[in-house]
């Protein structure tokens, strides 16, 4: 089966062809770990572990190799540790096993190796000191810096011209840099951070730059050159352009991956996540917690609500949207009850995924299955329950695992009211928005409302009754 993705590097989509059919590599950055995994850290966790399956269904599980980093050296990771008083070792530690816990919500596949910062100074290093004799980088006032002029092509991933690169360096102007885009591969450590011995030629110790990290990190793990480096749209520059130009210039080569694919942004109901918005969602809040919409969400709902919108462009996070998923999911789960989910998955969802991961096209494709399924069709029951396996959805839930728990069972019968009140007013204002996000928020928390006219006064009337 031909396979295709969309390569940042070259702005095309391409037919995927390995290196070496016998051993495709593949790496993503992962999560900095200073705090739990939000929502958006999810989306290129669920969309590449997509990938890692795809994969591994064409080329063979044992012939696929998946590594995915933890930043685990940062200066975040050293101001949340300060902040909450405990050892740097104490915080990383304990985001890890909670990073892990909320991945284990998702139906993701762990990846091949799951390589630490810290584990691979020596690896930094050596890097940075073959930068150094190469002319690539120099060392000033305790720092290494990489040359950026000393690379020809810089700036060809993100595909931005000299003059908007030195735009953006300007916000990090430093005296001891010889050009505003020399970016750091090393930095002195205060007394209160972590610090290593320095590479050669300079005495006193210090701690890696953010993009040498990923550098040293894939090239251990899956050599010079490999087939796939992917990621988050955000990190496409500073990170992923100084990563490329690092890695290019310390082992000599064009490339550093073949392909490089980006997933697009995540908003939450229509605006940019952040924690001063109110709208900073966890995948610890969402599974465990009432914080979105009134309820807590099982993991594969999750799963399956990122992958109805194609990965290449943004998502709005919003209750309908999940909502939706979970309500697919749960007549998924009815209609394979007893089905046989040892096949292969169905071979038009493969081929939609084998392009450029098409899940919408994907997802119609299941959703047509279910259909046959529901007319009473085995064979298309067995062909949905290997397909939802395959991509994750689902390992053995019934539709009340998909359904969740209520976070809270108790309904307020007054606010709803005044929620119907609310609801009315927007509707006869033409305001469809805000009465189809009330409408969302109490069908998250198990109110059902029905739309009718008033049997009195024929005015438009809701009634409401508690849903399932």
């Amino acid at each position: 089966m031909d396979v295709s993705f969309h390569n940042t590097l070259t702005r095309e989509k391409e037919r995927f062809q390995p290196i070496d059919p016998a051993n495709v590599r593949m790496y993503a950055c992962g999560p900095t770990v200073y705090d739990r995994a939000h929502i958006g850290n999810a989306r290129p966790i669920i969309v590449y572990d997509l990938v890692f399956r795809l994969l591994r269904q064409i080329y063979g599980a044992e012939h696929v190799t998946y590594v995915r980093n933890i930043t685990d050296v940062d200066d975040k990771i050293n101001a949340r540790a300060a902040d909450e008083g405990i050892t740097i070792g104490d915080l990383t530690a304990q985001t890890i096993d909670r990073l892990h816990d909320d991945l284990s919500q998702l139906g993701v596949l762990p990846p091949t190796v799951e390589p630490r910062a810290t584990d691979h100074i020596a690896e930094m290093r050596e890097m940075i000191e073959t930068l150094v004799e190469r002319g690539h980088a120099y060392v000033a006032e305790d720092h290494v810096l990489f040359q950026v002029a000393t690379l020809e092509g810089y700036g060809r991933l993100s595909n931005r011209s000299t003059d908007e690169l030195e735009a953006g360096a300007r916000v990090d102007v430093a005296p001891y840099k010889r050009d505003p885009m020399d970016f750091v591969l090393w930095k002195p450590s205060t007394g209160t951070e972590p610090a290593w011995p320095s590479p050669s030629g300079i005495t006193t110790p210090g701690r890696p730059g953010w993009h040498i990290e990923c550098s040293a990190m894939a090239g251990k793990h899956l050599g010079r050159v490999f087939d796939i480096h992917a990621g988050g749209i955000d990190l496409v520059f500073p990170h992923h352009e100084n990563e490329l130009a690092q890695s290019c210039g310390a082992h000599g080569t064009d490339v550093l991956a073949n392909v490089w694919l980006h997933n697009g942004f995540l908003r939450v109901e229509g605006a940019t996540m952040s924690k001063s918005a109110g709208n900073f969602i966890t995948i610890h809040d969402m599974v465990a917690t009432d914080a979105f919409g009134g309820r807590r969400w099982n993991g594969k709902v999750l799963q399956f609500a990122m992958l109805g919108v194609h990965y290449r462009q943004p998502i709005d996070w919003t209750v309908q949207r999940l909502m939706q998923a979970r309500s697919a999911l749960m007549e998924f789960a009815e209609l394979v009850e007893g089905a046989d989910a040892s096949g292969a998955p169905h071979e038009e969802v493969l081929t939609a995924l084998a392009d450029d991961l098409n899940t919408p096209r994907a997802i119609s494709i299941l959703h047509g299955l279910a259909k046959s399924a529901r007319r009473g069709s085995r064979e298309k029951a067995d062909a949905l329950a290997a397909t939802l396996h395959f991509m994750g959805l689902r390992d053995g839930e019934t539709r009340d695992d998909y359904r969740g728990p209520a976070a809270d069972p108790g309904i307020d019968a007054v606010m709803i009211d005044e929620k119907i009140k609310e609801r009315l007013a927007a509707r006869a204002a033409k305001d469809f928005a805000t009465s189809d996000r009330i409408r969302d928020e109490l069908a998250a928390q198990g109110v059902q409302l029905k739309d009718g006219k008033h049997p009195e006064t024929g005015e438009p009337h809701t009634t409401w009754e508690r849903a399932e």
